[in-house]
């Protein structure tokens, strides 16, 4: 049986305090808070030391995307409060090894980001390194271009990714209505962003999604 996936919701807001509005708003009800790419552009590390500090149970994501100088990058993020941390799939497996490195050191995990090319050799390798985390996406400019599907391609990495034991994460504009593709896939996290954040109701689109997520993983 496929466990159930944890929801995490990505703040992506420029400034904390857009973010912190909607974050106040459901905190109780997604499982890990993502300090965001954008967030972390516009704040810095300060974002993760404030989330921290409000909400100091919480699993914390600090998506910095690390492509290189992993050993350099990793450590202010777990310093600051960070559980987990992000590389993107084009990093050397030297930069991810270091990533890994601090997050072992600090009691963190990290996540890879996958692109749209996918290699399951050097995802092996990721695992071999210690990676735990790996995201499956739906990229905003793919959304852009109008591509609002997730296929079969999509679904075979997904349980490729899982069975290789890594915690598969999916995300790209995703809102409740598109979780039926994944039924009965081993998705380990569902990440919503625009869907909860820029939402008229916050804390009801989170309760939509979480509802969603129950019924589609009983």
């Amino acid at each position: 049986m496929t466990a159930q996936p944890k929801l995490q919701l990505a703040m992506d807001a420029l400034e904390l305090t857009k973010a912190f509005g909607p974050l106040a708003q459901v905190q109780e009800t997604v499982d890990v808070i993502e300090v965001g790419t954008v967030l972390l552009l516009g704040e810095g590390l300060r974002a993760v030391r404030e989330v921290r500090a409000l909400y100091p149970e919480a699993t914390i994501l600090a998506d910095a995307r690390i492509a290189e100088a992993g050993s350099v990058l990793a450590p202010p993020c777990f310093e600051a409060g960070a559980n987990w941390i992000s590389c993107v799939a084009g990093a050397s497996l030297t930069t991810i090894a270091g990533v890994v490195a601090a997050a072992q050191q600090a009691g963190g995990q990290v996540q890879v980001e996958l692109g749209e090319a996918y290699d399951p050799a050097r995802a092996a390798q990721w695992r071999d390194l210690g990676v735990q985390h790996v995201i499956v996406k739906r990229s905003r400019d793919r959304e852009s271009a109008g591509d609002l599907t997730w296929g079969l391609l999509d679904l075979d990495r997904i349980n490729e990714l899982a069975a290789m034991g890594f915690t598969v994460t999916v995300t790209g504009g995703i809102k409740a209505a598109d979780l039926d593709v994944f039924a009965g896939a081993p998705v380990g996290v569902v990440i919503a962003g625009r869907s909860i954040m820029q939402a008229a109701d916050p804390r009801a689109a989170a309760a939509e999604l979480k509802a969603a997520i129950g019924r589609v993983w009983p």
